[in-house]
């Protein structure tokens, strides 16, 4: 699959900045609903104070009292969706898609072949909220869905293309921010047909109105790469994305980030679908291509 070549596309639409968060969580049976005091116990116990507005077969919804979305005409608390079990038929998931799912590629064609039902949770009013509040507030939201559905083979994450098994969900022991990093935003990698170029860039942080990242580059290792996008993602979520057009951040020598070595920053449209803005890193001596 990684040596398939694939044909840039950058002529649909751009993707929406700050559009829902939406999870697909993937089975081999179908599941019921849970009863409704146990999802609103496990949305409390992971979320905080919650609001149980309708629970059938077909939806769950719940309105959150601590996270509230402010409004030019008003304000109120954002919500909280979970679907019931329907049909999984995998569309959308095409081999450009397939090709950037690292995180279980021993796995990816077993959970696509084998999952046939689908519960899809979604997050509304959120792209009100503050971005580090919002990602944390998802993040909570997946805790309580990985422990609602214990036979959740694998959850797809379809702002940022990720595909991780359950199993890594419901046991992973990360803290704040690292899991919107680690679930919501994906660092993908591409060869330049051609060249010895190469490019990584990221998935997902336009959810939260933050950039995602650019690398065009040669002469380095791409895991280093890779490395630096996570990390410089973490710090743009952090910070609120304090990074101007034409200021510099640390580089990359001999694998370690170091202040010695700074690289430029600035927004660009991106090289690779989907159209979007994005901060491209203009890597010195290793970077390619014309800026």
């Amino acid at each position: 699959m990684n040596d398939q070549v694939f044909q840039q596309d950058l002529n649909g639409e751009a993707s929406p900045m700050g559009g829902p968060f939406l999870i697909q969580m993937l089975f081999q049976k179908p599941v019921s609903m849970p009863d409704k005091a146990e999802m609103t116990a496990q949305m409390e116990a992971h979320v905080g104070k919650v609001t149980c507005f309708c629970h059938n077969d077909k939806t769950a919804g719940f309105s959150v009292g601590d996270h509230i979305a402010v409004f030019q005409n008003g304000k109120a608390p954002v919500q909280l969706m979970v679907t019931g079990c329907s049909i999984f038929e995998g569309k959308g998931f095409d081999p450009f898609h397939m090709s950037q799912m690292w995180d279980c590629l021993e796995d990816r064609d077993r959970i696509l072949r084998d999952c046939h039902y689908q519960v899809v949770a979604i997050d509304m009013l959120t792209s009100a909220l503050p971005a580090l509040e919002r990602a944390n507030l998802d993040m909570d939201f997946l805790d309580a869905l990985a422990r609602l559905y214990p036979t959740c083979e694998a959850f797809y994450f379809q702002n940022c293309g990720k595909l991780i098994l359950g199993e890594e969900v419901r046991s992973h022991s990360l803290k704040g921010l690292d899991r919107f990093i680690r679930f919501g935003v994906n660092a993908r990698f591409f060869n330049i047909q051609g060249s010895h170029d190469m490019v990584v860039d990221t998935l997902g942080m336009n959810t939260l109105f933050l950039p995602d990242l650019q690398y065009h580059f040669r002469d380095m290792d791409p895991n280093w790469v890779v490395g630096h996008a996570y990390s410089t993602a973490s710090y743009l979520l952090e910070h609120d994305n304090p990074i101007q057009d034409g200021e510099t951040i640390d580089g990359i020598e001999d694998g370690t980030i170091t202040q010695s070595l700074q690289w430029k920053c600035q927004y660009e449209d991106a090289m690779i679908q989907p159209p979007r803005g994005v901060l491209d890193i203009h890597m010195g001596s290793c970077a390619a291509g014309e800026r």
